[in-house]
């Protein structure tokens, strides 16, 4: 299919998929750029467009052609392109995917990752990508915190969107809901008593807070133990991503790494 008009009506539902609402409405989202396309492909993704720009085609390799082939492929020009895509270098492909399809969380699983209102889409992307590396299936986030399927976080998964399942939800009630099946929660906390490298992680739950205001006071009251990375120089905290993974890879050392989560 060629669409040409910016007033077409699959264009226009396309360029509304930048905002959060109309995401939810439709349970889908944006990618954009080939590497992340075909991981989107090799990872069966519900791929329900491809969008393709015209003055970019002969770029792309005949194995990326063949892979798309089997989709619905909209060729455009590249000024309605221009009004679909998120980046200032566009590779000249984009495609709306479904989101993960999930029932509930499964509380059968030894660890758990709780995001408490974080806000940089930088920071989720990153935190997305490091749970993936350690084979960590889901993560529960709040409301509040940043849209894990925003174009920014998408692109800085590198294709752990596919992978993890992401539950945005009421973290109070969440978090009883854990505290009903034996999971330890672990609040992170600038000014807690114990360490990271001294707490146990079994059936455990670690929160991580805010960027400027930490975990919130009513999740901190619910907690079972508040627990921090040492900080051994001057610095006083770390960023939300880096914090993240240093303590997601202390829970793998704890645990004695096997390939499961």
């Amino acid at each position: 299919m060629v669409i040409t008009s910016k007033d077409n009506e699959v264009i226009k539902n396309i360029r509304k998929l930048k905002d959060k609402k109309y995401r939810d409405e439709t349970d889908t989202f944006l990618i954009e750029g080939i590497k992340i396309i075909e991981e989107a492909i090799e990872e069966n993704a519900d791929i329900k467009k491809i969008i393709v720009c015209n003055e970019f085609n002969e770029n792309f390799s005949g194995d990326l052609l063949y892979k798309i082939a089997k989709y619905d492929v909209i060729y455009v020009p590249k000024n309605i392109f221009k009004l679909l895509t998120d980046v200032t270098n566009p590779q000249g492909i984009l495609a709306v995917v479904s989101k993960n399809k999930k029932e509930n969380i499964d509380y059968s699983q030894e660890f758990f990752l709780i995001l408490d209102n974080i806000q940089d889409p930088g920071n989720m992307g990153t935190i997305l990508r490091t749970a993936d590396s350690i084979n960590l299936n889901q993560i529960i986030v709040s409301k509040g915190s940043a849209d894990c399927y925003n174009p920014k976080v998408v692109r800085s998964t590198m294709g752990a969107i596919f992978r993890v399942k992401v539950f945005e939800c009421d973290l109070v009630k969440t978090i009883k809901d854990l505290k009903k099946h034996q999971i330890k929660i672990l609040a992170t906390d600038l000014i807690a008593d114990e360490n990271i490298y001294n707490a146990q992680y079994k059936k455990s739950a670690v929160v991580i807070g805010n960027e400027a205001n930490g975990v919130s006071e009513e999740v901190l009251k619910l907690a079972d133990k508040r627990i921090k990375i040492p900080m051994i120089g001057r610095t006083e905290s770390l960023n939300a991503g880096v914090a993240t993974g240093i303590i997601l890879y202390e829970v793998i050392r704890k645990r004695n790494y096997n390939g499961n989560m």
